[in-house]
């Protein structure tokens, strides 16, 4: 039998309630002990919370019984609303540790009983996660569309496609030889193999903006020393992130600041002014630099008066970095009084945008701002957001692709493919083979969660 588990699922105290969630067989046991009865399921209940062994009160408290399996983990589920002291969040938790086969649960555990139970796939339980991280509104709502199920219905529907195709082929095998069946069957599979490659092709794509939109945008500040990339980060930032000084090279190692533009997540990252030097500290700093730039998805090349032109070319500046992330030049310490000016694709090319000026720092976010709803902006379409559904999205088209343009090879291994297509779907919904994943999504979740 499985173990009853308990933790303090609201964060940390003091706080005005504290809520104690319970889950498991023992949950009426417990319930019952500490209440003198258990409450009709989802109907809230008023009642003094007494340690079984002294009969004193630990709280008045309320209590909200959910009974298994219409509760968020599939077992019995007890929660105590509690007052959020230190003293009574202990005494409960002492008390709960005295029932037999009562235990603390582990980081993440109530949403893995959701998962064992059938309660949530996998790709709900990383929305949920998702959820509990999300710093921006447009985060938000992605997160709580995957963890309404809208990304696993997808998925699950695109295997049930290829569990038909295959049932189809091997319908043509068993009935080939009857006279009543026309034509073949496993003809108008390869054709329907084609669309859902076409499908999955083009959810790939726009994906990209999903995985961008869960992890923020990377826009790196660069340029040389002292030209004024960290006053500008500190006046983005509204507060001393960086240090300034006269000197050059102060940076060293880069600077994160998250930041919410319009919704949307940004890490703006400070870094070492690119240069040559001798300094082993100062060398690996702007080889850090560079680092950051090739990851970027916008790099903002800060020049001052006298460095414009040297500005446009970005000198000192890789030029594999060039050619893979658009770079934006910001005069940092410019005079505010003209606009940004933009190319005819409305992309902004430069940006007046001094660290002392309130103008300039609009102008900058403003810009920002529409880069960002551009680049993530992802409307309501379910999208995969994580390296691990790109990767099981990508063997799963790799699938249909052998399966759709193998027409010289005999059907039966066609078939196969289809099957790999299949299998991959259901490793990202957690249907197939993924108990070596388990242990990795759901260390990550809080204790109480």
């Amino acid at each position: 039998m499985a173990d009853t588990i308990y933790a303090l699922s609201s964060g940390a105290v003091p706080s005005g309630v504290a809520v104690i969630r319970v889950s498991g067989p023992e949950v009426r046991t417990v319930t019952e002990a500490l209440c003198g009865k258990t409450p009709a399921p989802r109907k809230t209940m008023l009642s003094k919370l007494r340690d079984p062994a002294t009969k004193e009160i630990i709280d008045e408290a309320l209590v909200l019984f959910f009974a298994g399996p219409a509760s968020f983990t599939g077992e019995d589920v007890v929660e105590f609303q509690c007052h959020g002291g230190r003293a009574v969040v202990a005494a409960m938790l002492r008390v709960l540790s005295d029932f037999p086969n009562c235990r603390p649960a582990e980081p993440g555990e109530f949403t893995r009983r959701a998962f064992d139970g059938g309660r949530m796939d996998l790709t709900e339980v990383e929305g949920l996660a998702d959820l509990i991280a999300a710093e921006t509104e447009s985060q938000r709502k992605q997160a709580v569309r995957q963890m309404g199920g809208a990304l696993g219905w997808l998925y699950e529907d695109w295997r049930k496609r290829l569990i038909h195709m295959r049932a189809m082929i091997e319908a043509d095998f068993d009935f080939a030889d009857e006279e009543d069946v026309p034509g073949s069957v496993a003809d108008e599979v390869w054709k329907e193999a084609a669309a859902l490659r076409k499908e999955v092709a083009d959810h790939l794509e726009k994906s990209r903006s999903g995985e961008r939109l869960r992890s923020g945008l990377q826009v790196v500040l660069m340029g040389a020393p002292n030209a004024g990339k960290s006053s500008l980060l500190n006046a983005i930032a509204g507060r001393d992130v960086a240090i300034v000084t006269e000197e050059a090279g102060t940076t060293r190692d880069v600077i994160e600041v998250h930041l919410d533009l319009g919704g949307y997540p940004v890490t703006l990252v400070d870094t070492a002014g690119l240069r040559e030097t001798d300094g082993i500290v100062e060398r690996e700093g702007i080889r850090r630099a560079e680092e950051r730039g090739r990851q970027a998805d916008l790099i903002l090349w800060a020049v001052e008066p006298g460095g414009v032109e040297a500005g446009h070319s970005q000198a000192g500046l890789p030029e594999d970095v060039t050619n893979q992330v658009p770079v934006w030049t910001v005069r940092t310490k410019a005079d505010l009084e003209t606009l940004p000016e933009q190319d005819s694709s409305g992309t902004t090319k430069e940006i007046p945008a001094s660290s002392k000026s309130d103008e300039g720092i609009k102008a900058l976010f403003d810009a920002l701002t529409r880069f960002a709803e551009e680049t993530i902006s992802v409307g309501e379409a379910p999208l995969a957001t994580r390296a691990r559904h790109r990767h099981y999205l990508t063997d799963c088209l790799s699938g249909l692709g052998q399966a759709v343009s193998s027409d010289h090879l005999p059907t039966e291994l066609r078939a196969e493919d289809l099957r790999r297509a299949a299998d991959s779907l259901g490793r990202i919904t957690g249907r197939i083979d993924v108990e070596d994943l388990l242990d990795v999504i759901f260390r990550d979740f809080c204790i109480g969660k």
